[in-house]
Parts: C-alpha cells; structure tokens; sequence
C-alpha cells in the first residue's frame, strides 16, 4: 500500500535504536511489550467500575505489573461508542490521585494517561507520567500538539473518526488503511509534533470503525512500519471480536488472543490489554516461532 500524501522522514530514534523514551524511563521495544488497561471510569465497556477504591486500583496495577506488564494505561473517561462526555474538572478529581500514587508505588514501570485534554496532559507529564494516549490523534484540543511537542513523555497518535458520541453512527472511508495513513502522515507534520521522535502510532480499532474496517486495517496493519514509528493496536475485548464470534466482552479472551497474535506478525510493538498474562504469553510464543526462523 502506498501513502497518498507520502510519509514522514524514517529516520526516527525508534528505527534506529528500538528504544522509546518515556519520560525519564526508556523502553526496549526491540520486543513487542504489554500495555496493561487500568479504567477508573464506572461505565468502561469492559471492567467499568470494577476497581473502585484505591487499594483495588493499586493491587490490580501490581498484578498487570506482577505478569509482566510494561506500561500501565491510566483512563478517567469512558471513550465506548456512545459514553456520555466528562467534565474536565471530573476528570483530574478522577485521575491525578491514580497517577500519583502508582507512580509512588510502582516507580519502574511507565505510567501512561489516557487523555485527550491538553491541560490534563501537562499536569500528567509534570507528576512523571511517561506517555500520554491520546485517543483523538490532536483533533479534541488543539493546544496537544504544542504541550507535547515540549515533553519527553511519548505521545500516541490515534486515528478516530468522529468523537465516541458519534464516531459508530456512519462511518465511511474511500480506502480506510489509506486514509489513516494520510491522516497521520498529516498529523505528524503539524507543528508541536514536526521533529519530535518518540511517537507511537494507534491506528484505532473500534474507533469510528466497522466490523470490516477493523479487519481491514489488522491485515493491513504492516502498512504503517514505513513511518518509522512504534504501533499500539488495541483490540482487547472489543465488538470486532464479539460481532464475528457471537461473544460478549467477558467472552472475548480467545478472540482477543488471536488478534493479538495477528497484530504481532504484522509488526505491533505493544499491545494494550485487559489481560496481561496472557498477552506476555502470546508474545512469548510468537517470538519464540520467530527465534527458530532465524536458528533455521
């Protein structure tokens, strides 16, 4: 597949060191890593209001950590298709305590925020959050770009079309691998983020998507290792499972898996999961079968 607009200059820290730096942490990505999901939302699609008081969060973080997560995912808003939009004010009540304290508690592993707000974002990277995940990709807030472009804390650049509200109303591309392809090369260029070199690229699966365009962008996922850069894809429980498997989210462990194992053969340095153990595990053995390639 060819970009349409043409893609950013290769040359990035990650393509040449596989190395990411988080803050004041660098990330070996020279393997696929795991991105544990710590929800602090009552209504998530998956474990909303699971863990509700700090010591839930705390001990559910120490296990994601325990089974070999590598980056906790912190949320305070629910971004399902059709979440009711939170205050700003809501959101820091709900997630600067969760950031400081598995900061405190868990000083080795990155802590990444997932936020869309530019302000939340700054107040995240000055507490010591490591990557910022920002699932609108710089279209929620247009002062994203210029914060980030100022932190040593790596962004995620995610493709969405529409907002959560809207985004699975009618979603419709020319050439979706295409198009989000131009959007991030796009994107990459724009200033704040022009020249800065440890960005990871989502390409957003479930969000503003169909169930075909989902799969479309998994097999085509390899596309986009021509910008240079590191991809997340997240894909943990979500309807392009269910709606292929008859499933539910609590159903959706195998499937899960399965696209996991698909999104590592095409190139995904991390992945972002419920469920830890078993995505170490799948990279594990996808890295084992690539091992014996290389022995053969």
């Amino acid at each position: 597949m060819e970009h349409s607009k043409g893609s950013p200059d290769k040359g990035t820290v990650f393509s040449e060191t596989q190395f990411l730096q988080c803050g004041t942490k660098r990330l070996n990505l020279s393997t696929a890593v795991v991105m544990g999901i710590l929800n602090i939302t009552p209504d998530s699609f998956y474990d909303g209001g699971k863990h509700k008081s700090m010591s839930d969060l705390l001990s559910h973080a120490g296990k994601m950590i325990e089974e070999g997560a590598s980056i906790i995912d912190i949320g305070a808003v629910s971004t399902r298709p059709g979440s009711t939009p939170v205050s700003p004010e809501e959101e820091k009540s709900r997630i600067f305590p969760v950031v400081e304290a598995i900061l405190a508690n868990f000083p080795e592993v990155v802590v990444s925020v997932d936020t869309y707000r530019a302000a939340i974002a700054l107040e995240c990277c000055n507490m010591g959050a490591g990557i910022i995940n920002d699932i609108s990709g710089g279209q929620a807030d247009a002062e994203m770009f210029e914060i980030m472009g100022k932190q040593k804390a790596a962004y995620v650049l995610m493709h969405m079309q529409g907002t959560p509200q809207t985004m699975q109303l009618n979603p419709s591309y020319s050439n979706v691998t295409v198009d989000i392809a131009d959007f991030f090369a796009e994107q990459l260029v724009k200033p704040g983020l022009h020249g800065k070199k440890n960005i990871i690229l989502d390409p957003g699966f479930g969000f503003g998507k169909t169930t075909e365009d989902n799969y479309t962008l998994l097999n085509y996922l390899d596309a986009f290792l021509s910008f240079g850069l590191p991809l997340l894809v997240g894909v943990s429980r979500k309807s392009m499972i269910n709606k292929v498997l008859n499933t539910s989210p609590e159903q959706a462990l195998n499937g899960t898996t399965v696209l996991n194992t698909i999104a590592l053969m095409k190139g995904a340095s991390i992945l972002r999961v419920h469920d830890v153990k078993e995505a170490v595990e799948t990279i594990k053995l996808v890295n084992s079968m690539r091992e014996s390639g290389l022995n053969a």
